[in-house]
Parts: structure tokens; sequence; C-alpha cells
């Protein structure tokens, strides 16, 4: 037996012992998530009041350090980094609202452009098993930018708490199917 089979057997062994704390934090995951979904317009402004305020503080931290190598060559381009940084997070918490509707722009676009990379792989890779599948992500990633893009400025309230409250979700009954299973181990 190699080290990484005592390392699989031992990392399934703790898995099975405490499966029922998967279970638990993936019920937590689920509930969170089912009352993001029940609160999408207030999860997207306080994610947006959060991303500010981190920006801020990360604004304010590179200032520090800037000062702190003053020597340096790029000094004033890592000063006026900071400065940036420190503007968009006050930004984004003096007008939330406009900050969730610019956010979700560009997840909008984001993700009609990834779609469309997508689907020009898919088609560059044809003859490859599976590559279909490829395509199916890249129609899916267009069809939901379209979607938001078509119901912008209004997506702009719901779309970022959503996307947080379906990954809750997602992630929730991951670690339930996970939990179930390492318990039958």
């Amino acid at each position: 037996m190699t080290n990484r089979d005592n390392l699989s057997v031992n990392v399934r062994q703790e898995l099975h012992r405490n499966w029922g704390w998967l279970l638990a934090l993936g019920i937590l995951f689920v509930l969170l998530g089912v009352i993001g979904l029940g609160m999408v317009v207030g999860l997207t402004l306080a994610s947006v009041l959060l991303i500010g305020v981190l920006l801020i503080v990360g604004g304010v931290i590179q200032v520090v350090d800037s000062f702190k190598c003053r020597g340096w060559k790029a000094f004033i381009w890592h000063l006026l980094i900071a400065l940036f940084y420190i503007l968009a997070g006050g930004l984004m918490i003096y007008d939330p609202v406009l900050a969730s509707v610019v956010i979700t722009a560009m997840i909008a676009w984001l993700l009609i452009i990834i779609g469309i990379a997508r689907c020009i792989m898919a088609f560059s890779i044809r003859e490859s098993t599976g590559w279909y599948w490829l395509l199916l992500a890249g129609i899916a990633a267009l069809i939901l930018g379209i979607l938001i893009l078509v119901q912008w400025p209004m997506s702009g309230f719901w779309v970022i708490g959503l996307f947080i409250a379906i990954e809750m979700l997602i992630n929730g009954w991951s670690y339930i199917f996970l939990a179930l299973a390492m318990r039958r181990i």
C-alpha cells in the first residue's frame, strides 16, 4: 500500500467518524441558503457593503505599505492603486444600490463572454469525447448572462444575493450527500 493509499484510507476513516458534523454543516448551509432566497435584496446589499469595507481596509493597508517603500520606483503607482481601492470601497458604501447594479452588469457581460468562449472552445474540440458538455456549459452561461442583462438594471437588486443563496444551497446539499456516503463506509 502506498502513502497515497494510506492517506486515502485515513481521510475516509476520519470522514466516517465525523459524518454527523458534515451532515450538520450541510443542513446549516441549506437553511442559510433558504433564508437567503427569502431575502435576496438584503443579501445583495449586505454583500456589496462588505465588499466596500474590504476594499477600504485593503486600500488603507496598501497606503501604509506604500509609505514604507518610499524609495521604491513604483511608489506612486502603489499609492494610487491604494487610493483607488479606498475610493471604490467608499463609493460602494455610499451607494450600495448603484454598486450592485454596476456589479450585476459586469457579471452579466462576464457570463456572456465566458459563454461565447466556451462554445467556441467546444466546437474547436468536437472530435473529443464529451465536447458537448463544454458546449452545454457555454450555452447555459450565455443564456444566464442574457437573462440577467434583459432584466437589468432591476436584476442588480437581486442577482448577487440569489447567486450567494444558490451557492449556499449547493454547498449544503453536497455536504449532506458526502456525510450520508461517509456514514455508510
